[in-house]
C-alpha cells in the first residue's frame, strides 16, 4: 500500500461524529443500519447497566461498549436517549 493511501485509510478510520474527539467513536455497519461505536474501559463506569444483547448486567468498572444510531449526532438529546450500553460480545455478536 502507497504511503498516501495508508495515510488516507488511518484518516478514515479517525472519523467520527460531529464534536467527537478523533479516534474516540468509529462508525459500524449491522443489518438493522449503522450504529456509532464508543469503547469503554470500564475505570469510569459507576453504574450498572443492562445488555440488551443478554439482558445480563454490566457490573461497574467492566469494559464494554456504548452504541447509538448513526443518524443522531451524540450531542442530540435523542441520541442521549438511543445510547445503549453493551457487553463488548455481545456486540460483535449482534448481526
Amino acid at each position: 500500500m502507497s504511503r498516501r493511501k495508508a495515510a488516507a485509510a488511518r484518516a478514515q478510520r479517525r472519523v467520527g461524529p460531529p464534536g467527537a474527539r478523533p479516534g474516540t467513536e468509529r462508525l459500524e455497519t449491522k443489518r438493522d443500519g449503522g450504529w456509532w461505536v464508543r469503547s469503554l474501559t470500564g475505570s469510569s463506569s459507576t453504574k450498572v447497566y443492562t445488555c440488551p444483547g443478554c439482558l445480563q448486567p454490566i457490573r461497574p468498572a467492566t469494559p464494554h461498549v456504548v452504541v447509538w444510531p448513526e443518524i443522531k449526532p451524540l450531542l442530540s438529546a435523542d441520541a442521549l436517549d438511543e445510547r445503549r450500553h453493551w457487553h463488548t460480545d455481545c456486540w460483535r455478536r449482534h448481526a
